[in-house]
């Protein structure tokens, strides 16, 4: 299967995401939403606005009255609630189940809200809902794994997770460089 082709299959990229949140922002701030107003909050052009709306309205998401004020359709405004809802429960896995620093974890809840699907949210929801559940779960399972001893031999032959590589080493602190495959 050629999963890397299935990240084309996203409803928006990331860019058209922060365009509707924006939208969605900005309506609930001022009560309408305006081109000006998008590239002010997005700190860019209102041509490039223009052109990233093009897409957005055709696709039904956006629409527009006669003093050209925007605002979500229906299907958009369901599209904004769930990425919403999508980096907060990302955020809160990573911040307080994984131990990710706060800013870092908003920075990649904000990288992977529009990339995750609904079924992982509908799951990460049921996740963060069962820890929840029980005061103190959250507080407990961390604690137990900061205790468990995360170091390893970097022996790929001797680890469960590893399979021809170590994967430790893979995320060490270097750098990032390349893209996908």
């Amino acid at each position: 299967m050629d999963t890397w082709k299935e990240f084309d299959q996203n409803v928006i990229s990331h860019s058209a995401a922060h365009h509707l949140m924006a939208i969605d922002d900005l309506i609930g701030k001022l009560g309408y939403a305006r081109v000006s107003d998008i590239a002010r909050q997005l700190n860019i052009t209102r041509g490039s606005v223009s052109i990233s709306l093009q897409p957005l309205k055709k696709a039904g998401l956006v629409e527009q009255d006669e003093n050209r004020h925007l605002r979500l359709s229906e299907r958009g405004q369901a599209l904004v609630a769930a990425i919403k809802t999508k980096r907060h429960l990302m955020q809160r896995l990573l911040a307080e189940v994984l131990g990710v620093d706060a800013e870092q974890a908003e920075i990649d809840a904000c990288k992977l809200e529009h990339l995750v699907s609904n079924e992982t949210a509908r799951r990460l929801l049921s996740f963060l809902r069962f820890l929840d559940a029980q005061p103190g779960r959250i507080r407990d399972i961390v604690t137990a794994w900061n205790a468990f001893d995360q170091q390893c031999d970097r022996d790929p032959a001797r680890c469960p997770i590893c399979a021809d590589e170590c994967l430790a080493e893979n995320v060490s602190d270097q750098p990032q460089q390349g893209s996908c495959p």
